[in-house]
């Protein structure tokens, strides 16, 4: 038998999403309280999520103790699996014992901070400390492991995936079409747009790298154009989610939405690292 093939194991290069940890300061008292104010009202929304530490954010010469962040992050259920680091950064970061990984994400650590709070009812910016970005093992030309082929609970209900031609005429990622209700504990994942024709529960999920589509109540999470497509929008005919998300900037039932898009048809769109949620008009 070859040596590279088995019939009990397999190893070969992936990529994953997580969430990214972007750290931006070294106070640690600080980040624990305001990790904890923010988490404890929702304990559940990232619950068993892996995470990576990103700490390209911090200025030359500052260091911060990624073991008591690690820690921080087990405290409120968050499994750190890595630290995404400069180069300059990797011999004081190495010293935790986490992987290296490489973020795939657009802005990367030059982009600009979303981390105020939200100016209106109506818009929210992200807590910037678990923007939702996909990283990966540092490998070239990895291959997705994630995809709606390969995750069982896609599998299990999509009804069919179609290629959404884009007008220069190049290959477009596939639409994924859902045209049932989606459970609690249910996942999709969609490298292009997804569409979902039925209720989105609540403990339910929807990520895609583009835009979501929802012809039914979203009671779950939406994250749209999670690899840093801050053009992806989300749409519905009944907003009442527990999260939505595009690019990493994200906001949770913490913060009450406005009366006009509060279980009513609505639009989510970034502009200027927020995200505007608003009436969407239907006739």
């Amino acid at each position: 038998m070859s040596p590279r093939k088995s019939p009990y194991f397999e190893l070969k290069s992936g990529s994953v999403d997580t969430l990214l940890f972007v750290v931006k300061t070294t106070e640690l008292d600080a980040m624990r309280a305001e990790l904890t104010r923010r988490f404890e009202a929702t304990p559940e929304f990232f619950a068993n999520d892996t995470v990576a530490i990103d700490v390209r954010r911090l200025a030359d010469g500052e260091e911060v103790a990624l073991g008591d962040i690690a820690r921080l992050l087990e405290s409120v259920r968050m499994r750190p699996v890595g630290v995404v680091a400069q180069p300059g950064q990797h011999d004081w970061a190495a010293k935790a014992g986490l992987p290296f990984l490489e973020a795939r994400d657009r802005r990367g650590a030059g982009g600009k901070p979303g981390g105020e709070e939200p100016a209106s009812a109506g818009e929210a910016s992200a807590p910037a400390s678990a923007a939702d970005a996909a990283v990966s093992q540092a490998s070239p030309a990895q291959p997705e492991l994630f995809s709606a082929e390969a995750d069982p609970a896609a599998a299990d209900i999509a009804a069919a995936a179609t290629l959404d031609a884009g007008a220069s005429g190049a290959r477009a990622e596939p639409t994924l079409v859902i045209d049932r209700p989606l459970r609690s504990g249910q996942r999709i994942y969609a490298k292009g747009d997804v569409v979902v024709l039925g209720l989105v529960s609540n403990g339910a999920e929807v990520i895609a790298e583009g835009n979501i589509h929802i012809y039914a109540p979203l009671r779950g999470r939406a994250l749209a154009g999670v690899h840093g497509n801050h053009d992806a929008r989300i749409f519905c005919t009944s907003l009442e989610a527990e999260l939505i998300s595009i690019a990493g900037i994200y906001r949770t039932t913490e913060v009450p939405l406005a009366d006009d898009v509060r279980g009513k048809p609505a639009q989510v769109r970034l502009s200027e690292e927020k995200l505007l949620i608003e009436p969407l008009r239907l006739t």
